[in-house]
């Protein structure tokens, strides 16, 4: 059987003496082969490397890789998890770490940095590190407008920590449902394990943006709501004829049927 070394398996393979040490360190490549101080690689070796690239091409973080390849994570999960991935995919040009990220946007990097901590702001992983995109970039800039408006920092924090707590349990229970009545009773029927990973892909892509709609229309709805009955109760009738008239033009023209 042929047998190589590092080096002679990373040129063999296409990849860095580094990245086949890193995948050592994560578990995700055998041992080698021991004899003495050097280590022999084997054709096991290529083609464990040739399915780490193949999974990291489908969107796969390097841990949701190694469970896969531990066996701990079914096959007919795979393309949900590459869905789940490009759900939020952008081009590799457009992440950002987050000192970029400070400087493309304009908002001090000590302030991302407080934002992030309180959760607000969530990084995506990408070549194993945390990074943000070009939709981050406008995030920041329109939390930067509320500062600029006059609201203070400390209680935009708290503001934040509150909405994290809360969407992350709402988040959850979804997840959950999702898990409960599509995916297990997917797994669970006879039909080809091909068909199944279609479907929960199917149900994935669907769901997604009909969720993600309604809980944005529906926070948009009572945010209104309750800026109009604290303006019914402390503001002029002018302020709240102006508010209501702009906030009802502008909701129902972004969610009116075309």
């Amino acid at each position: 059987m042929p047998r190589w070394r590092v080096e002679e398996l990373a040129e063999r393979a296409d990849v860095s003496v580094d990245t086949i040490r890193f995948y050592q360190k994560r578990r995700l490549l055998p041992p080698p082969a021991r004899e003495g101080r050097i280590g022999w690689y084997g054709p096991e070796h290529v083609e464990r490397l040739a399915r780490i690239r193949e999974l990291r091409a489908q969107g796969l973080t390097l841990a949701l890789i190694a469970r896969l390849l531990a066996g701990e994570i079914d096959a007919t999960d795979v393309p949900l998890a590459a869905a789940v991935t490009a759900a939020d995919t952008e081009s590799p040009e457009a992440f950002f770490t987050l000192e970029q990220l400070a400087e493309e946007s304009g908002v001090p990097l000590p302030l991302l940095e407080a934002v992030e901590r309180e959760g607000l702001l969530v990084a995506r992983i990408h070549d194993g590190a945390p990074h943000y995109t070009i939709a981050d970039i406008a995030i920041v800039r329109a939390g930067l407008s509320l500062l600029d408006r006059g609201l203070p920092l400390p209680e935009l924090l708290a503001l934040a920590r509150e909405h994290q707590t809360a969407m992350r349990d709402i988040a959850e229970e979804s997840v959950a449902l999702f898990d409960r009545h599509i995916r297990q009773p997917l797994r669970a029927s006879n039909r080809p394990d091909a068909e199944k990973a279609d479907a929960l892909v199917a149900a994935f892509r669907d769901l997604l943006p009909a969720v993600t709609a309604l809980v944005a229309h529906h926070f948009r709805r009572v945010l209104l709501a309750v800026a109009q009955e604290h303006l019914e109760r402390v503001g002029e009738d002018t302020e709240l004829a102006a508010v209501t008239a702009a906030s009802q033009e502008r909701l129902e023209q972004q969610w009116m049927p075309s």
